[in-house]
């Protein structure tokens, strides 16, 4: 770990008073490192571990996918670095299939702040319609939101996704940072972000959408996939 902290005095303060107002209920975040080629795994636990420091409603765990394969398989996690967003009630853990593949940084860390909030109040903010929309899904659906951390598009892409998986155990969201996992990002194609891919490439979004356009593109791949 760098002995150089990454939040400087004043973004630290910043994030204080963030936290200070919007966290409600306590969070864990877990998070998985290992493997000599993963180049931001020591940076993004550093970060996670300066956050749980300035709020103890944060409570993080940190596993190394190769000597925890067990915690890793649970979590269904096979690449690092590997963050999950998880509510927590008197120990016990409520995952909402909430990920951040890659470091959160630059503007991707105004996200992973926001989605902390969100889970820590368990309220996603989504609109009625979309909310009916998720309650009535019948099969899983699966959203990678490919971003760069210089994309100032990204976060809100991000967000909405992870506001959908928050709201239906039938959703599973995942922002992955497409420099960190180039062989990721080239199946499916992505050339610009930020990149939404629905069902494994069933449905393909190409920047930062409304709410509504998101849920009409699941919709058609629900419809246009077999059950």
């Amino acid at each position: 770990m760098s002995e150089q902290r990454i939040l400087s005095p004043e973004v630290e303060q910043q994030v204080r008073e963030f936290f200070q107002q919007e966290l409600r209920h306590p969070i864990r975040v877990v998070y998985f490192t290992g493997g000599s080629d993963c180049m931001y795994c020591d940076l993004t636990q550093q970060l996670l571990e300066e956050l749980a420091q300035v709020d103890d409603r944060i409570h993080l765990t940190v596993y190394n996918i190769d000597e925890h394969a067990d915690k890793a398989k649970a979590y269904q996690v096979d690449r690092v670095p590997a963050t999950i967003i998880l509510a927590e009630e008197e120990g016990e853990e409520k995952d909402y299939g909430i990920r951040f593949y890659g470091i959160p940084a630059e503007y991707e860390f105004s996200s992973l702040l926001h989605t902390l909030a969100m889970v820590s109040k368990r309220e996603s903010g989504l609109s009625q319609p979309t909310l009916k929309f998720l309650e009535q899904l019948d099969r899983p659906v699966k959203l990678d939101v490919f971003v760069t951390p210089s994309c100032p598009y990204c976060p809100r892409m991000v967000y909405l996704a992870h506001q959908m998986a928050l709201a239906s155990p039938k959703v599973q969201s995942a922002m992955v940072e497409a420099m960190e996992f180039p062989d990721w990002a080239t199946q499916f194609g992505v050339s610009s972000v930020p990149h939404t891919v629905i069902n494994e490439g069933a449905g393909t979004l190409i920047g930062a959408v409304p709410e509504g356009m998101l849920v009409e593109e699941i919709r058609r791949v629900l419809a246009e996939t077999p059950a």
